[in-house]
């Protein structure tokens, strides 16, 4: 619920002592859920089947749902996005160096180093927060086996340019689009392109499966690699023709994916709104960009930059004080990856390369939306920053 107080003077702030805005966290990512009944419905027929894994009826279902929605050939659903980078990573064979982003998600890179491979971290272009393909192509080796574009915030990569230093170099291209699902890249669904892309379902997904992940290609050979590597190697029965891990996704969360795509245009719709409210509160504040997200977004991040000489106060101090409001707004992807253990002990130096990425992380801010986020609560979130900035050299001096 949010508190009726406002913020008129410095001591109604939370930080100093006054009443947090929100009576309980708000927190980024907060799950969208389909109608309690529906679930509960499908919930009822997994138990009365007794068919909990092992590519039952709302898994096949649920690939199948996927294929429709991406116009894609194959979707090989798995137990968690991050499984999906390492089962591919492993079905393509490579080796060597990858070059990926540092500005993403840990278990891009995590994937990467568990199996072995070198991650060659690689700056990003600062109006999509993705791949530079001019700083890809300077740090291509003979070492390098594959270049790993990450879809942020749902922004495509700029997939034609990376398509072609690939075939240049006889690379492997491959996407982590755990952010990107139902985005576009000029008019085609993301998960089409590359060797294959990797989607995630984790709850803080605008589309969940409680827990899980995809992995989508339009290769014959390789979704058959994928499905046997999944499932321990299995052809048949009791018939094992290559290595495989446990990978499989389960029933129920087929069945909670299932649900949560056939509402997927709602939640959109929502996260569109939701943006558009948030840029109308705002658009006056100094020092607060909104990140641009296209049409074809699925509007799941409110991702704003933050310059702290037009808004009076650090990122850092912002967080502070807006967690202490029960908002809990998120620095992603502070520090980046390359500054993270263990990279930070295996690549000292990989920061001097890197220097748009060093900039984002200090500056990017992220706040709630999603159906858990009403037009009440945005207008409390603009009020409250509004008022913070228009006071952040008392606030300052007081902290």
């Amino acid at each position: 619920m949010l508190n009726t107080m406002s913020k008129h003077t410095l001591p109604d702030l939370a930080l100093f002592g006054g009443t947090p805005l929100f009576a309980e966290k708000r927190f980024v990512g907060r799950p969208n859920l389909a109608p309690t009944d529906e679930i509960l419905a499908d919930m009822r027929q997994i138990l009365d089947q007794r068919w909990l894994s092992n590519d039952g009826p709302y898994l096949k279902g649920f690939e199948a749902m996927l294929c429709q929605s991406l116009g894609v050939k194959h979707s090989i659903a798995v137990s968690n996005g991050t499984i999906g980078l390492e089962l591919l990573i492993r079905a393509l064979n490579l080796t060597g160096e990858v070059i990926v982003p540092s500005f993403t998600f840990i278990a891009t890179v995590h994937a990467l180093q568990w199996l072995g491979l070198t991650p060659v971290f690689c700056d990003i272009l600062p109006e999509t927060h993705t791949l530079d393909p001019q700083s890809v192509a300077a740090l291509i080796t003979p070492r390098t086996s594959a270049i790993l574009g990450v879809h942020l915030w749902g922004l495509p990569c700029e997939i034609t340019a990376l398509e072609a230093l690939a075939e240049q170099h006889g690379l492997k291209l491959i996407f982590d689009a755990a952010h990107a699902l139902l985005c576009e890249y000029r008019g085609r669904k993301l998960g089409n392109f590359g060797h294959a892309e990797v989607f995630s379902f984790h709850a803080t997904k605008f589309v969940n499966s409680l827990e899980g992940g995809a992995i989508t290609t339009n290769d014959d050979a390789l979704a058959e690699r994928l499905r046997l590597m999944r499932n321990f190697g299995f052809v048949d029965y009791d018939q094992v023709e290559a290595l495989g891990i446990n990978a499989k996704m389960n029933e129920v969360c087929a069945a909670v994916g299932q649900s949560s795509l056939r509402h997927s245009a709602n939640f959109i719709a929502h996260n569109r709104s939701n943006y558009r409210l948030y840029h109308k509160q705002l658009a006056q504040i100094p020092g607060l960009k909104l990140l641009p997200l296209p049409e074809s977004s699925n509007f799941q991040y409110l991702v704003l930059a933050l310059e702290q000489t037009e808004f009076g106060l650090s990122r850092d101090r912002l967080v502070q004080l807006l967690h202490a409001e029960n908002l809990i707004a998120r620095r992603y992807f502070y520090p980046g990856c390359h500054r993270a253990q263990p990279y930070a002990q295996l690549y000292p130096a990989a920061g001097a390369h890197l220097p748009v990425t060093e900039a984002l992380a200090e500056k990017v801010l992220l706040l709630p939306t999603g159906t858990a986020v009403s037009a009440e609560m945005i207008e409390e979130i603009g009020e409250l920053l509004g008022f913070v900035q228009s006071h952040a050299a008392a606030i300052s001096a007081a902290i």
